[in-house]
């Protein structure tokens, strides 16, 4: 038998966006659900129809993030041909990148804060830990390779050079411009462990 249901009358990829950048410059607990299906262009039973919950529309709205952009930030640090090249590019692709909007990143700037939302907590402290292992990888590696002095805590500096980068995503959302954000990263870079 033929499904009967009502065809969407929206188009949920372009829905999905307005929920993205709703949810990243708000949060997910500021962002009400009238003002998702406002922004979104839709009513709430189509809301739900196509996403299930707020929650469930945040963790798309994040992977949807991850996606668009994700390439931009990590994939000079994937192609640098050492670890300090990696962590360079990653610190100045983010001063690019954070400073368009004065948004900053989504994920550094979540801020859950409800109860309910345990799933999209989740997510989050998945997607950060994801991140540092990522970083803290690439250096674990480069001291293998005698990059990076042995006495290197290479888990301490992930976080550093990590913590850098969010701490831009603050200042950008405070209004911090690229070559501000950029200056940041040439700073934190003069940190590097030689020899």
């Amino acid at each position: 038998m033929a499904d009967r249901g009502r065809p969407r009358s929206f188009d949920r990829e372009r829905a999905l966006a307005a929920a993205m950048l709703l949810f990243w410059r708000r949060g997910y607990s500021a962002t009400s659900v009238a003002e998702l299906c406002q922004a979104m262009g839709i009513g709430s039973p189509s809301l739900y129809a196509a996403f299930g919950s707020k929650e469930a529309l945040y963790a798309e709205a994040l992977t949807l993030y991850g996606e668009r952009f994700g390439p931009r930030i990590w994939s000079g640090f994937d192609a640098g041909p050492t670890a300090r090249a990696a962590i360079r590019s990653l610190l100045l692709d983010s001063a690019g990148t954070l400073a368009e909007g004065a948004c900053g990143c989504m994920v550094t700037l979540a801020n859950i804060g409800e109860p309910a939302a345990c799933q999209a907590q989740a997510l989050l402290a998945g997607m950060r830990a994801a991140i540092l292992e990522k970083v803290t990888s690439r250096l674990a590696a480069a001291q293998a390779e005698g990059e990076l002095p042995a006495t290197v805590d290479v888990a301490a500096l992930g976080r550093f050079y990590l913590g850098v980068q969010q701490g831009m995503s603050v200042q950008a959302r405070d209004g911090a411009t690229q070559p501000a954000l950029a200056a940041m990263a040439e700073v934190a870079m003069a940190a590097w462990p030689g020899p």
